[in-house]
């Protein structure tokens, strides 16, 4: 986090790489007591938001210094402070049940989720009713046929922790329990977690393609060595049809290794391709690190960790060959940026079933429930 301020008698300059410049502009002129047209903000590349860069408190605290200094001040937040004064991606609890009939096939969904809204602090008039469109999404808009569903969200705020948008938002966390249910459910059909899903996208045939296309590169279905197994997610968020096939391979000692995955992704009409590659191979390594290591501990009040050798993120050779296969058509373009984030982790974690036969239902993947599996 980085930014560098000018405060003069007569105006205020800001240079920032920032995703709501025209909230940094408002934070400057709040801060310093000037008119909004005496703020000039310079924007620059963000280097990386992520959702991070959609907060204003690093503009607000350097405009307070450099208004203490005559003439600019660049201020740089180390990753220590980074990490133990962020804004953070929220906690959920979940509980959910099916019906299924004869055949295995889920006739009734239930699920009442609870955690922290940000839009009800960051847009307030977005959150309408106790409803968090952000919060729900991937959610209540499933590619899935199912007859009967009903789907509760419950606002639950952490107390004095500050909660932020996180890479993939509230996909990020409803795509691992709805693909991680989904596999429960086929698992209790005695049926082929890719079987299962198609047969519950007639009615979504991009969906049906590229979950079909993703297990076909994948080679889904062909024998692995012992200790490794494949799991597949399918998903439709940010207007973005995506499937992941992930192999996984974990130690004795329960340490996850994950080797491949394929993705196949339908956005809709696609401008440039190796674009749509780069932000599925960033995504992929980015959901993968949170899955295996993202996890944020408080002790008397402060945050524990303060680096990468505490808060690990996937290093360069724990990096899996990622394949992306992408569906040509000219449909409206959907997201990209975010999508790959919150499909690959389920698709890790079913592999993680397929290997060991454990079931996990909690992030990050704690390798002693894995240890004796």
């Amino acid at each position: 986090m980085n930014c560098t301020v000018h405060v003069r008698k007569d105006g205020c300059e800001v240079w920032v790489g920032n995703q709501v410049i025209a909230r940094a502009q408002a934070a400057a002129a709040k801060t310093t007591g000037l008119p909004l047209e005496k703020v000039v903000v310079h924007n620059h590349l963000i280097g990386g938001g992520f959702g991070r860069r959609l907060e204003i408190d690093g503009v607000t605290r350097a405009v307070q210094i450099a208004m203490q200094v005559d003439g600019p001040v660049k201020v740089i937040w180390t990753r220590e402070e980074d990490i133990q004064h962020d804004m953070y991606r929220p906690y959920f609890v979940d509980r959910i049940s099916a019906g299924l009939d004869e055949a295995g096939m889920p006739i009734a969904w239930n699920r009442r989720f609870a955690g922290s809204s940000i839009l009800a602090r960051w847009l307030p008039p977005a959150f309408n009713n106790g409803l968090d469109p952000d919060t729900t999404d991937g959610a209540i808009n499933l590619p899935y046929t199912l007859p009967n569903m009903h789907v509760e969200y419950l606002r639950m705020e952490p107390p004095g922790i500050p909660t932020a948008f996180w890479r993939s938002v509230g996909a990020s966390h409803n795509v691992f329990v709805v693909e991680s249910f989904m596999d429960e459910l086929a698992a209790a059909a005695k049926k082929d977690p890719v079987d299962y899903r198609r047969a519950l996208l007639d009615k979504a045939p991009r969906a049906k393609a590229v979950l079909e296309l993703a297990a076909e590169k994948a080679g889904w279905g062909r024998p692995l060595p012992q200790g490794s197994g494949r799991g597949v997610s399918m998903q439709f968020v940010f207007e973005t049809f995506m499937a992941h096939v992930a192999e996984v391979e974990v130690s004795k000692d329960g340490e996850v290794r994950v080797r491949r995955v394929v993705c196949a992704v339908d956005c809709g009409s696609v401008v440039n391709p190796d674009t749509v590659r780069a932000q599925v191979q960033g995504a992929v390594i980015f959901g993968i690190s949170a899955a295996l290591f993202g996890r944020i501990t408080l002790k008397n009040g402060r945050v524990e960790q303060t680096n990468f050798h505490d808060y690990r993120v996937l290093r360069l050779n724990e990096a899996p060959d990622i394949e992306v296969h992408i569906v040509q058509n000219n449909q409206p373009p959907g997201g990209m940026g975010e999508s790959g984030t919150s499909a690959v982790v389920p698709a890790v974690t079913n592999a993680i079933f397929a290997a060991t036969g454990k079931r996990l239902r909690k992030l990050p993947v704690d390798p002693a429930e894995l240890k004796h599996a």
